[in-house]
C-alpha cells in the first residue's frame, strides 16, 4: 500500500466520522444565537470584525488616576483599534513623516498589544514601543519594543486568505498583561521607503491594536461554580488545566463544528484531547501493511480550542487541508515571556483575536501552541490529526505544520519543559505521516524572500521558521534546540 493511499485511507477516515457527528450536533442546535450587547461608544474603536473602520481617538485623557472600564469585554474578548497620529516633533516634515504614535492616554482594560497597517506587502522598517499601565494602578512600565518582522507568519502568496481584502501588515503581538493606560511610538529607521532623500517612511494606515482577551467563559455560566480547589487529600489541578467543560454551556453551531473533527480522539465538545500510551497509539492505526512498524510516539494531552476558550463565531466557518504533513515549522510567538502557565489560554486567545480581527487572517496562524510547562494547544481548526492547513511559514505552509512555543527566545533559554513538548507533539503528529523527525524532506516553495515559487527545497523534518524565510524566528535560543527536540521525537517513536 502507498502512502499516499495510507493518508487518504486515514483522512477519510477522519473526515466521515467527523461529519457525522458535526451535522447530528448542528441538528440539535438552536437556528439562532442572540446577539452580543451592543458596546457603549469610547473614544477610540471597539473592532468585532477586521473590516471595521479606523477613528481618529479623541485627545489623551489626563493620565493621573486610573481609567474607568466602561464596559464589560465579551467572553471573547475585545480588540480597541486606535490611529496612530504624526508625533509633535515630527509635524513639520508634511503628510509622510518619520514618527507616528499616541500619547499617554486611559483606555478600557487589554493584555495584548501590536500594531498594523494597511498594506500587507509593506514591511515596517522602524521601530516600535510602547508603555503601558497596569490596571487600577499609577504604575506605568518602561518602554518595550515590539516585533516589527511579522509578514512572514501569513498565508501563502496566491492563496484566497493571503490575497483576502481583510489582510494587513502587523508586528506580532506583545502580551502585557491587564493594563489600562498606553503610550506608543513607532520611528522609521534606514531600510524602508524614503519621502525625499534621507526622510525615511511608515506604511500608510498605522493602528494601535489593544485586545482584552476575556474570560473564555459565556456569560451565562460564568458565574456558576468554579473547579474546586485543591485541599486536604486532593491533588492541585495541573498547570494548563482548561476550563471546565460544564461551566462552558450548550455548543454552538460554530464549535461543535469545531470539535467534531476531534471525532476520533475525544467526545464532541472536550476541552481535552487525553494522552494515550504508545501502546494504545499504535492500536488505533488501522491502516497499516501488516508488519509495518507504526514508528509514532504516544499521543500528547492536548488541550482543544474548546479548552482554551475560542471564540468560534471569529474564525471563517470552512477548514482548509492539504495532502499530508512532511514537515513541521517550530516559531516562537515573540509575545514575551512574561506571563504565567495559568494565563495562557488568555494569551491564545489574544493572539487569535490578534490574527483573526487585527491582522484579517481567517484563524490563528499556528497549528499549535505550547507554553512554557510543557502544555499543548490546538492552534488552528480543522482536526489535530488532520493535514490543516496554516498561515505560519510563508511560502512553506502546504504539506507542513507549524508549532508555536509562547514567548521570546532571541536572548531566552526556552524552558526544558517547552523543548519536550515540541518533541512529543512531533513524534506524534508526523508519526501518524510515517515521517522521521531526524530526517530530511522536499518542500516546494509557495513564494518567499529565500526560495522563489515552485523552487523544491530540501530541509529538516524539524526546521526552524528561519529555514523556510529570512527571519530571526524562533529565536537564536529556541533554534539552538531544535537539534535536542529532533532526537528527542525520534526516540519517543522508537527509532
Amino acid at each position: 500500500m502507498t502512502m499516499s493511499k495510507i493518508g487518504r485511507m486515514r483522512s477519510s477516515r477522519f473526515l466521515a466520522s467527523s461529519i457525522g457527528v458535526a451535522c447530528a450536533a448542528v441538528l440539535a442546535l438552536p437556528a439562532a444565537l442572540p446577539a452580543a450587547a451592543a458596546t457603549p461608544a469610547a473614544p477610540v474603536l471597539d473592532t468585532t470584525s477586521a473590516s471595521a473602520p479606523s477613528v481618529l481617538p479623541a485627545p489623551a485623557a489626563p493620565v493621573g488616576a486610573p481609567a474607568v472600564d466602561g464596559a464589560t469585554a465579551s467572553p471573547s474578548g475585545r480588540t480597541q483599534s486606535l490611529r496612530l497620529v504624526p508625533r509633535a516633533t515630527d509635524r513639520g516634515l508634511g503628510p509622510t513623516v518619520a514618527e507616528r504614535g499616541l500619547g499617554r492616554r486611559d483606555v478600557r482594560s487589554f493584555s495584548l498589544v501590536g500594531v498594523v497597517w494597511d498594506d500587507p506587502d509593506t514591511e515596517l522598517h522602524g521601530r516600535v514601543q510602547v508603555r503601558t499601565r497596569a490596571r487600577g494602578t499609577t504604575h506605568w512600565s518602561g518602554w518595550q519594543d515590539v516585533e516589527t518582522h511579522n509578514h512572514e507568519h501569513a498565508a501563502d502568496p496566491d492563496t484566497a486568505e493571503r490575497a483576502s481584502s481583510r489582510v494587513r501588515g502587523s508586528t506580532a503581538p506583545l502580551w502585557v498583561g491587564e493594563s489600562d493606560g498606553v503610550e506608543v511610538r513607532v520611528r522609521a529607521e534606514a531600510g524602508g521607503r524614503t519621502a525625499a532623500p534621507g526622510v525615511q517612511t511608515l506604511p500608510d494606515g498605522l493602528r494601535l491594536e489593544l485586545v482584552d482577551p476575556g474570560s473564555g467563559v459565556p456569560e451565562a455560566v460564568s458565574t456558576q461554580a468554579a473547579t474546586p480547589a485543591a485541599g486536604p487529600g486532593l491533588d492541585p489541578p495541573p498547570v494548563g488545566t482548561p476550563v471546565d467543560a460544564s461551566r462552558l454551556g450548550a455548543l454552538t453551531v460554530e464549535s461543535a463544528a469545531s470539535s467534531a473533527v476531534n471525532a476520533d480522539l475525544a467526545p464532541l465538545g472536550a476541552t481535552v484531547i487525553p494522552a494515550l500510551s504508545r501502546t494504545a497509539t499504535e492500536a488505533g492505526l488501522a491502516d497499516l501493511e501488516p508488519g509495518m512498524k507504526p514508528y509514532i510516539g504516544p499521543r500528547p494531552r492536548i488541550v482543544t480550542r474548546r479548552g482554551w476558550g475560542a471564540d468560534e463565531k471569529l474564525r471563517e466557518r470552512d477548514f482548509l487541508y492539504t495532502k499530508k504533513v512532511q514537515a513541521a515549522f517550530v516559531h516562537h510567538t515573540a509575545s514575551g515571556n512574561n506571563y504565567s502557565c495559568g494565563e495562557a489560554a488568555s494569551v491564545i486567545r489574544s493572539i487569535y483575536r490578534y490574527h483573526v480581527v487585527s491582522s484579517g487572517w481567517r484563524d490563528i496562524g499556528y497549528n499549535f501552541l505550547v507554553d512554557k510547562c510543557g502544555n499543548i494547544y490546538e492552534g488552528r481548526a480543522g482536526g489535530v490529526a488532520k493535514a490543516v492547513m496554516g498561515a505560519h511559514t510563508l511560502g512553506f505552509n502546504t504539506n507542513s505544520m507549524g508549532i508555536a512555543v509562547i514567548g521570546s527566545f532571541g536572548t531566552t533559554k526556552p524552558p526544558t519543559a517547552a523543548v519536550t513538548g515540541v518533541a512529543q507533539l512531533t513524534a506524534w503528529k508526523l508519526g501518524l505521516y510515517r515521517a522521521n523527525p531526524k530526517g530530511k524532506t522536499t518542500l516546494t516553495s509557495g513564494g518567499g524572500n529565500l526560495y522563489a515559487k515552485g523552487t523544491k527545497v530540501r530541509m529538516n523534518v524539524i526546521s526552524g521558521h528561519r529555514d523556510g524565510f529570512a527571519t530571526e524566528c524562533p529565536g537564536g535560543r529556541l533554534y539552538g534546540k531544535l537539534g535536542t527536540a529532533r532526537s528527542e521525537s525520534a526516540r519517543y517513536q522508537g527509532r
